[in-house]
């Protein structure tokens, strides 16, 4: 799956030291599994999203440019009954800007809809998290509301902004 050059590819053993070290990077405190401190904990962490794919649980892709991993893009298919998906998404410090995650976020759309029969997609961000904003518009996801106090963070509380995108919603620009 391809578009501007980017592309989405499912995240191989290779790739778990660039994952370790995007684990590292700013505003990414949140993203890190607790127990993913070393490179084999990030290829047991890559080959449990191999897991969870072939069960239809969730499908984890990296985002590239060439071989340069920039960002990561899932989603969770628990509600496969009612063919809703939620996403998550993430771009690696020194590529955010740049329209990794809103390219990486319209591909996995795409493929949410057309390959894995998905309707609905859900996403949502802390209400102090602009870039994330911008990832889920440009993307297509229209803000439907505020859940309040919704993640709880170093024993601090945060709003967030839920936003939704349907396989009949036109494709964005």
């Amino acid at each position: 799956m391809g578009d501007d050059g980017f592309r989405l590819r499912k995240w191989q053993a290779s790739d778990a030291g660039v994952l370790l070290a995007a684990y590292g990077g700013a505003g990414m405190a949140t993203e890190r599994p607790g127990d993913v401190a070393t490179v084999e904990d990030a290829e047991r962490l890559i080959a449990d999203w191999a897991e969870e794919a072939e069960a239809d649980r969730a499908h984890t892709f990296a985002v590239v440019d060439g071989d340069d991993v920039l960002g990561q893009m899932r989603v969770t298919t628990q509600l496969r009954v009612h063919g809703i998906g939620w996403i998550s998404y993430w771009t690696l410090e020194e590529h955010r800007g740049k329209g990794v995650g809103g390219t990486g976020l319209k591909l996995l759309a795409k493929h949410c809809f057309d390959e894995l029969g998905l309707f609905r997609l859900e996403t949502g961000h802390r209400v102090d998290n602009p870039g994330s904003c911008r990832v889920a518009t440009s993307a297509g996801f229209l803000v439907e509301g505020r859940e309040r106090q919704k993640l709880l963070y170093d024993g601090v509380r945060y709003d967030t902004e839920t936003h939704a995108r349907l396989a009949t919603d036109p494709d964005p620009a």
